[in-house]
């Protein structure tokens, strides 16, 4: 078998056999898979297995692989050099469709990665306010950043502890980690702290740990209290950026933040991060002030036209009801399915972006979608990935639909969820 051939190999001569923990599919008991051809909702691994894929690449796959425009830029760009080092125009097409679509972004910083982006924005807002704490959510990831890989212990509210060997204690107790969608702790923590809050960052709907949306009162107070105490609101759209509207979470919910993060969908496959903000925000930032960022292949011009060929595919057509249309139709029919065969769950979604929990009961934050049986979820994986049907290899992260994603797709999806349902 050529997948465990080739994950052999890559034992050798990486950690785990992977360059990201999760594709090593140890959380659900498998062995991974090495993924060979995307086309359009499909994808195949080594051993020439087609999937239908609800991965997506992580979400930034959201005109599915390998779109005819897209590939067609790459390719054009590709023969005038893959990088220079220096500015392109490129980065000027991509940037003016950023501050277009999103609306709280009048300049725009791009970058490699979501880590970077959010590393980025943390080091803005304490160089603009002149304070170290940041605010975060349990269960929200924001990149293996030091100061956001922290978790909550005991408590309402905890100062972080580090979610990491590496990362020193000093460090992670300048990040305040709340229970997501918890409004009261969320002002509580400003009534002791306001004054030495730099930032609040946040998944305006959180992706990672599953799909959990706002309460609608939780981003509103965020928005006050950040504005009352001088602190700046960071929105880490890397997920819903470009996915759940044209504008993001913030379009989709009405609520402009300070500082806007983005990757994933914004590179159309190819890796790019980007944050950005307010004029008078983001011209702090070097050279044009004094707070410094820099990055070699920032701006690199396969991922600009990449990204700006997407993005001007999501302007123009504006798929969103459609998206959500085929994203609701699967997630009622993975809900009969499983009501049928009497397992308890509970499936979250917004937009395109969905999770299936095996849990009763709502799913509002951490703690509630921690009460899963992520056993019984591996077994889940399994059984669909042996159907030929590609989800996250993780409870906790979101299954994404795309454009590429037909009427048919979805049937057959269902057809093969419900064959490996009577598996379980």
């Amino acid at each position: 078998m050529k997948n465990e051939k080739l994950y052999r190999e890559a034992l050798e001569v990486m950690p785990g056999g992977v360059n990201s923990p999760v594709r090593a599919f140890k959380a659900v008991g498998a062995k991974p898979i090495f993924l060979v051809k995307g086309r359009h909702s499909r994808v195949w691994d080594a051993d020439g297995n087609e999937y239908i894929d609800f991965l997506a690449s992580w979400g930034a796959l959201i005109l599915g692989h390998a779109p005819k425009k897209v590939v067609k830029a790459v390719q054009e760009e590709a023969q005038k050099g893959l990088s220079f080092g220096l500015t392109n125009p490129h980065e000027i097409t991509l940037a003016r469709l950023v501050v277009e679509m999103v609306p709280s972004v009048e300049k725009v910083r791009f970058v490699n990665s979501g880590t970077e982006a959010t590393m980025s924005a943390v080091r803005l807002a304490r160089g603009i306010t002149g304070r170290k704490l940041v605010v975060k959510f349990d269960g929200c990831y924001h990149g293996h950043y030091d100061s956001l890989l922290v978790s909550a212990g005991s408590g309402v509210a905890t100062f972080g502890i580090p979610g990491t060997p590496g990362i020193p204690e000093e460090i992670a107790k300048l990040t305040l980690v709340l229970p997501y969608n918890d409004t009261q702790a969320l002002r509580k923590a400003f009534e002791e702290h306001g004054k030495d809050i730099a930032c609040v960052i946040v998944e305006p709907v959180a992706g990672n740990m599953g799909v959990v949306p706002p309460k609608k009162e939780f981003l509103r107070a965020m928005r006050e209290l950040t504005r009352e105490h001088g602190s700046l609101l960071i929105f880490d759209e890397v997920i819903t950026g470009f996915r759940l509207s044209k504008g993001g979470a913030q379009e989709l919910f009405g609520i402009e933040p300070d500082i806007t993060c983005l990757g994933k969908i914004l590179g159309g496959g190819l890796p790019v991060g980007a944050y950005g903000g307010r004029r008078e925000i983001m011209e702090r930032v070097a050279p044009e002030g004094e707070i410094y960022q820099a990055g070699t292949l920032s701006g690199n011009p396969l991922a600009m036209v990449s990204g700006s060929e997407t993005l001007k595919e999501l302007r123009d057509k504006e798929p969103y009801d459609e998206l959500e249309k085929k994203t609701e139709t699967l997630a009622k029919g993975v809900s009969d399915i499983l009501s049928e065969k009497g397992i308890p769950h509970t499936i979250n979604r917004v937009g395109s972006m969905m999770t299936v929990f095996f849990t009763e009961g709502p799913v509002v934050d951490f703690e509630s979608a921690k009460r899963s049986d992520t056993e019984l979820f591996g077994r889940f994986f399994r059984a669909l990935l042996g159907k030929g049907v590609l989800i996250p290899p993780s409870q906790f992260e979101a299954w994404f639909l795309t454009t590429a994603h037909e009427e048919d797709d979805i049937n057959q999806a269902l057809e093969r969820i419900r064959e490996a349902v009577k598996e379980l």
